[in-house]
């Protein structure tokens, strides 16, 4: 089901610059997990949450429930957002 976006979802002109890069970083890191489970959210609503999360101040716990399991953004959200704190490219988006 698709969601309503918020102000602080990416554009499609976005998304397009930093998809590359993130699914890059993604790839990386299951090569590397010792499972090599890709999962299954979705990169550009984990990216979404982010954002949200830093544009509002609301804790992990508390964002949407547009996120809430489903995208996995929510239960993995400060490893990502570690991830963008540290420079990942396209970050600053």
């Amino acid at each position: 089901m698709k969601r309503e976006p918020y102000p602080s979802d990416l554009s499609d002109t976005q998304w397009a610059l930093i998809e590359p890069m993130i699914t890059a970083w993604k790839q990386d890191r299951v090569a590397r997990s010792a499972t090599g489970d890709p999962g299954s959210c979705d990169l550009r609503e984990v990216v979404n949450a982010i954002f949200y999360q830093n544009r509002t101040g609301c804790q992990w716990r508390y964002l949407p429930h547009a996120w809430a399991n489903g995208h996995g953004a929510a239960s993995g959200g400060p490893s990502w957002a570690s991830a963008v704190a540290l420079g990942l490219p396209g970050s600053a988006v």
